[in-house]
């Protein structure tokens, strides 16, 4: 499913700067690790630079860099200059230490066309304001609460299978989560149009993909070239859906969900938040909100397929705790091993895979310069695989989380959702969603997938390549 990651340091390492002193848990010196650099990063055509070998297949071009150049690659994409960051202090650096530094790199506020300047993609003061509005949905009672919705749409879906039925796993778990995302948040129905979001959605994450993955990036989204001529239709096509989601209640309405919330909230002066700003945290929220699990849900039961031994973990650990009845939030903290599960895909298959931050200002991360306008791109799928914190790191093992590793592992080692405070809201929601929907289909049906190496698609988010083919059986 992916290149193997190097498990030994390159030979050559050059002086790293000052270390923080050992001590307190979360720092490099308490978790043992040495922090690497070699002052090297990869060579390129002048034009492209390393662009064209990223693009060829962006996963195992991070592990290599990693492997060659260390913890701070110095790297550069056609006329931009960057690094690639891959250790932990060096990412704590970049997200929290000295976050006021950077915004939202290049790569993100590309995202504008489709989702506006909703959470992901706004800034500063108008990002914070949205925060304050959108937090109230994400409490822990609030996300108890939906816990319940997410646990009965799982027993739909798990009476709407049928033994020795063929199904694209990605495909199911992408309309089961787009349902859950659209009552839970915003009291919708969304099941008549889920093919069609479905199917542009891919149609996005494709045409990003290509520009992500080239100099295409350089062209601007408002050039009418065919590929932004069918961007613009497919946003069109989603705006429809998300406008009706909006226009479908009256604008004082209190459904107590976080569309009422966004709807009905008010600033210092009085005024609320207009249709296209609200249209703008709708589409960000619905696109990204179901995404994460969805691919978290189809890589978990892809790699319990190829484990046997840990699905018969889980299955047992299922079948001891959850018994014949429906998965209910309250026995989340009583399934150890599921929840283990996913977090060790998420380790593996980390649905944001690396994201970018650009300097606003001259800083410095690590001891080196970083001029403005400079960008900082984080590995997270390739810290995720570092053999300092996660011996076999590309093997699937569940249990590697069952002894409290993730307390023990240094800040910025695992952020599957990102850290400091730009992690993304709906990190708790997801992780809920993950846990519950998982242990209700797992409880009663495997998903046996066919033989063929599912490569991953790397675009916005880390995705199946393929579709991944499976027929039903029921757990024994």
């Amino acid at each position: 499913m992916s290149a193997k990651a190097p498990t030994r340091p390159p030979a050559s390492q050059s002086a790293a700067p000052p270390r923080r002193r050992a001590g307190t848990p979360g720092t490099p010196e308490a978790f043992g690790y040495e922090r690497r650099y070699t002052g090297t990063g990869p060579k390129g055509p002048l034009l492209s630079g390393s662009m064209r070998e990223y693009g060829a297949d962006p996963v195992t071009t991070m592990l290599h860099w990693r492997a060659e150049h260390g913890d701070l690659v110095p790297i550069r994409f056609g006329p931009f200059r960057a690094h690639m960051a891959y250790g932990p202090a060096e990412i704590e650096e970049v997200l929290v230490d000295r976050a006021a530094d950077f915004r939202k790199s290049f790569g993100t506020r590309m995202l504008i066309p489709l989702l506006g300047n909703g959470l992901l993609t706004a800034e500063g003061d108008e990002w914070l304001r949205h925060r304050r509005l959108a937090s109230p949905a994400f409490h822990r009672e609030r996300v108890a609460g939906y816990g319940r919705t997410m646990a009965q749409y799982a027993e739909d879906e798990v009476a709407a299978l049928r033994d020795g039925e063929a199904v694209d796993v990605h495909d199911q778990m992408t309309a089961l989560t787009l349902r859950i995302v659209a009552r839970t948040l915003f009291d919708a129905d969304v099941t008549p149009r889920i093919e069609e979001v479905a199917r542009l959605g891919n149609e996005i994450q494709d045409y990003y993909f290509g520009r992500f993955a080239s100099l295409r990036f350089l062209i601007p989204t408002w050039l009418p070239t065919p590929g932004n001529r069918r961007l613009a239709r497919a946003i069109r096509r989603l705006d429809e859906v998300v406008y009706g989601i909006i226009r479908e209640r009256s604008p004082d309405e209190d459904r107590g969900d976080l569309l009422s919330l966004l709807s009905l909230a008010r600033d210092e002066g009085g005024a609320g938040m207009s249709e296209r700003q609200v249209r703008d945290e709708v589409m960000t929220l619905l696109m990204a909100g179901h995404e994460t699990t969805a691919l978290a849900l189809s890589w978990a039961f892809l790699l319990l397929d190829r484990n046997p031994e840990a699905r018969g973990r889980l299955e047992a650990e299922l079948g001891a705790i959850l018994g014949e009845g429906p998965a209910s939030p309250e026995q989340v903290p009583s399934l150890p091993y599921t929840q283990a599960v996913v977090n060790e895909t998420l380790r593996l298959y980390p649905p944001a895979y690396v994201t970018g931050r650009e300097a606003v200002r001259d800083t410095v991360i690590a001891g080196v310069r970083i001029p403005k306008r400079h960008i900082i791109l984080i590995s997270i799928y390739a810290t995720h695989r570092d053999p300092r914190f996660f011996p076999e790191p590309d093997e699937f093992r569940p249990e590697r989380w069952l002894d409290g590793l993730e307390k023990r592992l240094p800040r910025g080692a695992f952020i599957p959702f990102g850290m400091g405070s730009r992690k993304c809201i709906g990190a708790s929601f997801a992780m809920t969603e993950a846990t519950l929907l998982l242990a209700t289909i797992a409880r009663r049906w495997r998903f046996d997938i066919g033989p063929d190496e599912i490569e991953t698609h790397p675009s916005i988010t880390l995705r199946p390549a393929s579709a991944v083919s499976a027929s039903v059986r029921p757990v024994a």
